[in-house]
């Protein structure tokens, strides 16, 4: 069957009452950011914490009496997981999902808590994916895959539906792209009720096959998947989701570590919401500009997933602050006798910084004798304090080397 906008429809009468229909945000900070007006469709508030449990429902309802007797079986970065898992459990099934050996705790613990049997194998999706299928080949199991198949997408495609039914003058949609379950479905619903909306996706740049899959009219595999966003570290798009990319994503864009990293700081800062790496991707391409916007243009994102590892957002904030010019690394140089040290942290608290860490260094920087290398890490209200701070202790007769200037604006 080809995806038309009639089974979206049945998908949404299906989920009624299943899922959540997530909150569609106006975001001021981004729409300054970008001169347009700017919202988020919060899908990281969905049921199991991203939209999986869309298509995954969808898919298996469907499904005969005989295959869910089977049980189901889907390889996963780690949502489609929590979706599968949560949509057997409903339907009173077994479920059996195999994950990358590195998948996040956070999700393998999310999916066994809904009843699913894990299984690890595998540096990728598509690792992951080879072995269920010799799974599936052995014990018989119902495959459910995370975005090749029509009712999958189908289910997806629901969330278009309810952008444009809560916000229609909607001109610009900006969709991660994992293997293309998610964009295909949205494309489909939102080109049919409005033609002249402009869809892009975006790709994490340590894997990025749908370009390259696109302009060589087939799908290709890229040979690493290092990002993140693990949630779309897909190798290969699928072969029902390139065509319908090809006829309805008006642009793919990729973006960097960096750049995700950014997004999910944003969505934290300004929107008090958790996304992972692939729910901020679209967050990303537009804080970076990667997608053009004119300033009549009203701009959404989807935040597809919540799901990220808490160790991972602490990095990730801490990071970002760097960036953004909120954490200072300094070195010094001191004369190695008492009271020295007392007197660089009071000119620090004169200048009105915060003293995170001290590392007081003697071998390791080979200060001469007599001397002793220190190193500080500064909390400062912004870049243009922090600069200020150097230049107090500067002033003082203190040589300042400074690492971690901010790259971005805030």
């Amino acid at each position: 069957m080809s995806i038309q906008l009639s089974d979206i429809q049945a998908a949404q009468e299906l989920l009624r009452g299943i899922i959540a229909s997530t909150p569609l945000l106006a975001d001021e900070a981004l729409s300054r950011e970008i001169g347009s007006r700017a919202y988020v469709k919060a899908e990281c508030l969905q049921k199991s914490g991203s939209f999986k449990i869309r298509g995954a429902y969808n898919k298996i309802s469907h499904l005969t009496k005989e295959e869910k007797a089977r049980g189901v079986i889907a390889p996963s970065a780690g949502n489609h997981a929590q979706g599968v898992a949560l949509a057997a459990k409903l339907h009173g099934i077994r479920a059996v999902i195999v994950m990358p050996q590195y998948a996040p705790l956070t999700k393998v613990r999310a999916t066994q808590a809904l009843g699913a049997e894990v299984v690890l194998s595998g540096l990728s999706f598509d690792d992951a994916a080879a072995h269920a299928r010799e799974l599936a080949q052995q014990h018989g199991y119902t495959w459910v895959h995370a975005f090749d198949d029509e009712r999958v997408i189908a289910g997806q495609g629901t969330i278009g539906l309810e952008i444009l039914a809560a916000l229609p003058e909607v001109s610009t949609l900006v969709v991660p792209i994992g293997g293309g379950g998610l964009i295909s479905g949205i494309a489909v619903a939102a080109k049919s009720l409005k033609p002249s909306v402009r869809v892009v996706g975006v790709q994490a740049t340590g894997c990025a096959p749908v370009r390259p899959s696109l302009e060589a009219g087939h799908p290709i595999a890229v040979t690493a998947a290092q990002t993140i966003a693990d949630g779309i570290a897909v190798k290969r798009p699928g072969d029902l989701t390139l065509p319908l990319i090809r006829q309805h994503v008006d642009d793919v864009v990729e973006v960097s570590d960096d750049e995700i990293a950014r997004g999910i700081f944003h969505c934290a800062q300004y929107g008090k919401l958790v996304v992972e790496g692939a729910g901020a991707a679209g967050m990303a391409a537009l804080l970076a500009g990667k997608v053009p916007v004119r300033p009549d243009d009203v701009v959404c994102t989807v935040l597809c997933g919540g799901n990220i590892d808490g160790n991972l957002l602490a990095r990730v904030i801490e990071q970002v602050l760097v960036r953004q010019g909120r954490y200072l690394l300094l070195k010094l140089s001191l004369i190695d006798r008492p009271g020295a040290l007392a007197r660089i942290i009071e000119k620090v608290a004169e200048a009105g910084a915060n003293v995170v860490d001290i590392f007081h260094r003697r071998a390791l920087w080979l200060a001469p004798l007599g001397k002793v290398g220190v190193e500080l890490v500064l909390e400062v209200r912004d870049d243009e304090h922090g600069r200020e701070v150097v230049q107090r202790l500067e002033t003082a007769g203190y040589h300042v080397e400074r690492e971690g200037l901010g790259l971005w604006p805030e």
